[in-house]
Protein backbone atom coordinates (compact mmCIF):
# COMPACT_ATOMS: atom_id res chain seq x y z
CA UNK A 1 0.00 0.00 0.00
CA UNK A 2 1.47 3.03 -0.87
CA UNK A 3 1.51 4.76 2.43
CA UNK A 4 2.53 8.93 0.50
CA UNK A 5 -0.75 8.87 -0.92
CA UNK A 6 -2.09 12.56 -1.20
CA UNK A 7 -5.25 12.46 1.28
CA UNK A 8 -2.99 10.28 3.44
CA UNK A 9 -0.42 12.05 5.52
CA UNK A 10 2.96 10.55 6.73
CA UNK A 11 3.11 9.37 10.24
CA UNK A 12 4.87 11.88 12.01
CA UNK A 13 6.98 10.94 15.35
CA UNK A 14 7.10 12.38 18.72
CA UNK A 15 9.95 13.51 20.53
CA UNK A 16 11.15 10.95 22.53
CA UNK A 17 10.55 12.58 25.69
CA UNK A 18 6.83 13.45 25.27
CA UNK A 19 5.24 9.57 24.56
CA UNK A 20 1.70 9.78 23.64
CA UNK A 21 -0.27 7.27 25.50
CA UNK A 22 -1.60 3.65 23.97
CA UNK A 23 -5.38 3.55 25.41
CA UNK A 24 -4.84 0.24 24.66
CA UNK A 25 -7.46 -0.66 27.69
CA UNK A 26 -9.87 1.90 26.68
CA UNK A 27 -9.65 0.85 23.08
CA UNK A 28 -10.68 -2.52 24.20
CA UNK A 29 -13.69 -1.46 26.79
CA UNK A 30 -14.78 0.37 23.81
CA UNK A 31 -14.78 -2.82 21.46
CA UNK A 32 -16.27 -4.35 24.38
CA UNK A 33 -19.55 -1.75 24.40
CA UNK A 34 -19.76 -1.78 20.51
CA UNK A 35 -20.46 -5.49 20.55
CA UNK A 36 -24.38 -4.34 21.43
CA UNK A 37 -25.00 -2.31 18.76
CA UNK A 38 -23.37 -4.51 16.70
CA UNK A 39 -24.83 -7.86 17.89
CA UNK A 40 -28.13 -5.70 17.28
CA UNK A 41 -27.30 -5.42 13.62
CA UNK A 42 -26.84 -9.21 13.58
CA UNK A 43 -29.80 -10.24 14.60
CA UNK A 44 -31.67 -7.90 12.10
CA UNK A 45 -29.88 -9.34 9.10
CA UNK A 46 -30.59 -12.85 10.64
CA UNK A 47 -34.01 -12.32 10.74
CA UNK A 48 -34.19 -11.04 7.61
CA UNK A 49 -31.94 -14.07 6.20
CA UNK A 50 -34.10 -16.35 8.11
CA UNK A 51 -37.20 -14.48 6.44
CA UNK A 52 -36.15 -15.28 2.86
CA UNK A 53 -35.31 -18.42 3.65
CA UNK A 54 -38.68 -19.82 4.34
CA UNK A 55 -40.24 -17.25 1.71
CA UNK A 56 -38.60 -19.84 -0.46
CA UNK A 57 -39.70 -23.05 0.22
CA UNK A 58 -38.01 -24.61 3.26
CA UNK A 59 -40.40 -25.34 6.33
CA UNK A 60 -41.07 -22.86 8.83
CA UNK A 61 -39.22 -25.46 11.89
CA UNK A 62 -36.20 -26.19 9.33
CA UNK A 63 -33.21 -24.22 10.33
CA UNK A 64 -30.17 -22.88 7.95
CA UNK A 65 -27.91 -25.17 7.74
CA UNK A 66 -24.26 -24.88 9.24
CA UNK A 67 -21.87 -23.90 6.10
CA UNK A 68 -24.45 -23.69 3.57
CA UNK A 69 -24.05 -20.98 1.11
CA UNK A 70 -26.92 -19.27 3.26
CA UNK A 71 -25.28 -19.34 6.49
CA UNK A 72 -21.57 -17.61 4.60
CA UNK A 73 -23.85 -14.99 2.80
CA UNK A 74 -25.04 -14.30 6.16
CA UNK A 75 -21.56 -14.15 7.64
CA UNK A 76 -20.08 -12.35 5.21
CA UNK A 77 -23.73 -9.89 5.80
CA UNK A 78 -22.87 -9.80 9.31
CA UNK A 79 -19.14 -8.63 8.32
CA UNK A 80 -19.85 -5.81 6.28
CA UNK A 81 -22.80 -4.87 8.60
CA UNK A 82 -20.13 -4.50 11.00
CA UNK A 83 -17.87 -2.86 9.16
CA UNK A 84 -20.34 -0.22 8.18
CA UNK A 85 -21.07 0.76 11.62
CA UNK A 86 -17.53 1.31 12.48
CA UNK A 87 -16.82 3.10 9.27
CA UNK A 88 -20.03 5.29 8.85
CA UNK A 89 -19.55 6.47 12.71
CA UNK A 90 -16.07 6.98 12.25
CA UNK A 91 -16.49 9.14 9.24
CA UNK A 92 -19.82 10.63 10.70
CA UNK A 93 -18.40 12.19 14.77
CA UNK A 94 -15.30 10.45 14.68
CA UNK A 95 -16.48 7.59 17.22
CA UNK A 96 -18.67 4.58 17.45
CA UNK A 97 -21.43 4.26 20.40
CA UNK A 98 -18.27 2.32 22.59
CA UNK A 99 -15.58 5.09 21.77
CA UNK A 100 -17.93 7.87 23.79
CA UNK A 101 -17.98 7.31 27.42
CA UNK A 102 -13.91 7.34 27.37
CA UNK A 103 -14.41 10.35 24.49
CA UNK A 104 -12.23 8.74 22.31
CA UNK A 105 -12.04 9.76 18.72
CA UNK A 106 -10.43 8.79 15.66
CA UNK A 107 -8.92 11.65 13.41
CA UNK A 108 -6.47 11.73 10.64
CA UNK A 109 -2.56 12.07 11.70
CA UNK A 110 -3.09 16.03 10.98
CA UNK A 111 -6.29 15.87 13.21
CA UNK A 112 -8.98 16.06 10.33
CA UNK A 113 -11.29 13.44 9.43
CA UNK A 114 -10.50 10.29 7.63
CA UNK A 115 -11.49 9.72 4.10
CA UNK A 116 -14.28 6.30 4.06
CA UNK A 117 -11.74 4.31 1.80
CA UNK A 118 -9.24 4.98 4.70
CA UNK A 119 -11.10 4.08 7.18
CA UNK A 120 -12.35 0.50 5.82
CA UNK A 121 -8.88 0.25 5.86
CA UNK A 122 -8.70 0.62 9.22
CA UNK A 123 -11.26 -1.49 10.15
CA UNK A 124 -9.97 -4.77 7.82
CA UNK A 125 -6.48 -4.40 9.66
CA UNK A 126 -8.10 -4.10 12.95
CA UNK A 127 -9.94 -7.09 12.48
CA UNK A 128 -6.62 -8.75 11.42
CA UNK A 129 -5.06 -7.56 14.58
CA UNK A 130 -8.51 -8.77 16.58
CA UNK A 131 -8.09 -12.51 14.91
CA UNK A 132 -3.83 -12.22 15.98
CA UNK A 133 -5.08 -12.39 19.62
CA UNK A 134 -4.65 -8.64 19.62
CA UNK A 135 -1.27 -8.52 18.47
CA UNK A 136 -2.06 -5.31 16.49
CA UNK A 137 -3.56 -3.32 19.83
CA UNK A 138 -0.46 -4.84 21.67
CA UNK A 139 1.58 -3.21 19.25
CA UNK A 140 1.10 0.49 20.59
CA UNK A 141 2.62 -0.51 23.57
CA UNK A 142 5.95 -0.50 21.87
CA UNK A 143 5.64 1.51 19.14
CA UNK A 144 7.34 5.03 19.08
CA UNK A 145 4.42 6.60 17.95
CA UNK A 146 2.04 4.48 20.13
CA UNK A 147 -0.33 3.78 17.44
CA UNK A 148 -1.69 0.21 16.38
CA UNK A 149 -1.22 -1.74 13.21
CA UNK A 150 -4.30 -0.22 12.21
CA UNK A 151 -3.60 2.91 12.88
CA UNK A 152 -0.47 2.93 11.06
CA UNK A 153 -1.97 1.23 8.03
CA UNK A 154 -4.79 3.76 8.11
CA UNK A 155 -3.33 7.00 8.52
CA UNK A 156 -5.30 7.56 11.62
CA UNK A 157 -4.68 7.57 15.29
CA UNK A 158 -7.09 7.44 18.04
CA UNK A 159 -6.84 10.49 20.83
CA UNK A 160 -8.64 10.84 23.94
CA UNK A 161 -10.34 14.45 23.85
CA UNK A 162 -10.85 16.02 27.17
CA UNK A 163 -13.34 16.72 29.60
CA UNK A 164 -15.95 18.75 28.80
CA UNK A 165 -14.94 18.64 24.74
CA UNK A 166 -18.14 18.56 22.88
CA UNK A 167 -18.36 15.95 20.13
CA UNK A 168 -20.83 17.79 18.28
CA UNK A 169 -18.33 20.67 17.72
CA UNK A 170 -17.09 21.13 13.88
CA UNK A 171 -14.21 19.22 13.02
CA UNK A 172 -11.53 20.12 10.26
CA UNK A 173 -12.41 17.77 6.81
Amino acid sequence: MNTNAPDMPAPTSTSPIEKPRAFVGLRLLSLVYDVFPVVALWMLAAAGFTFLYFVTGHVVRENIQPFSSWQWFLWVTCFFLTGGYAVLSWHLGGQTLGMRPWRLLVERLDGGLPKPRWLWVRFLVGMVSLLAVGMGFWWAWIDKDRLTWHDRASGTRMRRMPKGWDPDAPRRR
